[in-house]
């Protein structure tokens, strides 16, 4: 008798401790869409039943990305910062790669048609993207851990990039019309605002344009059928096609229609059509209303290729006072607390801009990781700082790394360099043009070795000793304000 009290006793603590979890779980799950508006990520929403929606169990949640680029940029980082999130929070996430619609072109926020596609670009596009997507999540999940120890990373659902084209490799046009098209009304997809605007202006909008909302519909149509997927995050500017794919799921039946479902299979009965969801994000712009991306002209890539860490650590770090909160909230994972606090701080000594270098180094660690921050700083206190300590704490590989193909360092044999003055290491590399040049700076104050101003061209900075830094392999010229030479003894 006893022993059955104790099996008994130990099977409601069993029962205890996991109904425990689940509301922990379903805590956490809730809790992703108040920590959206708290960031100002949410726009709107097709429906609040969202909220009920994702705190009720994990859920999947997707957004497209057109290769239109071989990179991504900081317009589409936001939305990918909505998708981080709810991975984060136990939701699994889905970037969808559209290689099918990037033939197409999304007339959304657009005045004219974009340029077509050769397939060679288009391939080379996608390829570069889905290695980025990846590398967002990765980089971004151990970005995360840092910051927030209540993640568990074993109970992270995988993230899963997928192409649209492999559902529409295989369908023909009258296939497309006589399914997708039949519970499509013209009506509905005239008023569409991208559509709209475009009729209004002096280029109109073309069939193949016009047509690209219904393609959209139907990649929400098939992930929520064959992957299970329930909400569409994107821009504000793409309500228009993510409602369009709710209205599909509402109206159009679920047909296996032979497609991989890549092992999830979703149940009609299990869920009402009415459960598809869309949430939009708003458009990435600066307090004075400048939008980024390539359509504006200031796109800020994600390829370091294209736009550096340290480039990326100097665009953050110039931001505005009127921006730098909102950016904090956005493109960080810091807890709103620790945002108050660093604001606090700002305001009352906005001269040390601590928000922006604060933003400027967590956004730089989240999109190239810790070395990329760790290169981006190292050369920015070597073009723009004034103390010698802050540089001396950087090896010689750090240098290396920070300003490879930089034309700026340039490398010399120690044969070269043993015993020179500075006036001869300044012409050598390029600072100046002759020593005399060198001279005239020096007595004017515009000579300078490792930030430190140098009054005498003839002094002779020591190899192997505290006169280079990187392990007394390096050493910085320069001359006049902005103008930088690196000096690398081999």
């Amino acid at each position: 008798m006893l022993r059955g009290l104790a099996l008994k006793h130990r099977q409601e603590a069993l029962k205890s401790q996991a109904r425990r979890l689940v509301l922990q779980r379903r805590s956490q799950h809730t809790n992703v869409i108040a920590t959206l508006r708290s960031r100002h990520f949410v726009s709107a929403v097709t429906s609040e039943q969202i909220v009920a929606h994702v705190g009720s169990r994990p859920t999947t949640v997707y957004c497209g990305v057109d290769p239109t680029a071989s990179s991504l940029h900081l317009g589409n980082m936001v939305t990918l910062m909505g998708l981080l999130h709810f991975h984060l929070a136990g939701h699994r996430a889905i970037p969808l790669v559209g290689n099918a619609t990037g033939m197409i072109g999304d007339p959304s926020g657009r005045s004219t048609e974009r340029i077509a596609l050769d397939r060679a670009t288009l391939a080379h596009n996608v390829a570069g993207i889905e290695k980025q997507l990846q590398r967002f999540f990765s980089r971004g999940t151990e970005y995360a851990i840092k910051r927030m120890p209540e993640i568990d990373p074993a109970g992270l659902k995988e993230v899963q990039v997928l192409h649209n084209a492999d559902w529409y490799r295989d369908m023909n046009m009258l296939a497309f019309l006589g399914s997708v098209g039949r519970y499509s009304r013209v009506g509905a997809m005239m008023a569409r605002d991208s559509v709209k605007s475009r009729l209004q202006s002096a280029h109109g909008i073309s069939f193949t344009e016009f047509s690209y909302q219904l393609l959209q519909a139907y990649d929400f149509w098939h992930l929520y059928h064959h992957h299970g997927c329930r909400i569409q995050l994107g821009g504000s500017d793409q309500w228009g096609n993510i409602t369009a794919g709710t209205d599909l799921i509402h109206k159009m039946p679920f047909q296996h229609d032979g497609h991989d479902s890549g092992g999830i299979i979703a149940d009609p009965e299990h869920e009402s059509a009415d459960a598809a969801y869309g949430l939009t994000i708003p458009l990435l712009t600066t307090s004075t209303g400048e939008k980024f991306g390539k359509s504006a002209g200031n796109a800020v890539w994600l390829d370091e290729t294209k736009t550096s860490p340290f480039d990326i650590y100097q665009f953050f770090v110039k931001t505005s006072d009127a921006d730098v909160e909102r950016f904090l909230k956005m493109f960080t994972l810091l807890p709103i607390r620790k945002i108050a606090d660093v604001m606090s701080e700002h305001r009352e000594a906005p001269e040390n801009f601590a928000a922006q270098r604060l933003l400027a180094a967590e956004i730089t660690e989240l999109i190239h990781g810790q070395s990329g921050l760790n290169r981006a700083l190292c050369a920015t206190e070597v073009l723009f700082g004034d103390k010698i300590e802050a540089i001396q704490r950087y090896s010689q590989q750090d240098f290396v790394d920070a300003f490879e193909g930089d034309q700026r360092m340039v490398t010399l044999a120690r044969a070269d360099i043993e015993g020179k003055t500075i006036a001869d290491i300044a012409v050598l590399i390029g600072s100046c043009k002759s020593k005399s040049e060198a001279a005239r700076l020096a007595r004017g104050g515009g000579l300078y070795w490792n930030n430190q101003p140098v009054s005498d061209s003839k002094w002779v900075p020591k190899l192997a000793s505290a006169d280079f830094v990187g392990q007394g392999t390096v050493g910085i010229v320069r001359t006049g304000k902005t103008n930088y030479r690196l000096v690398r003894v081999v």
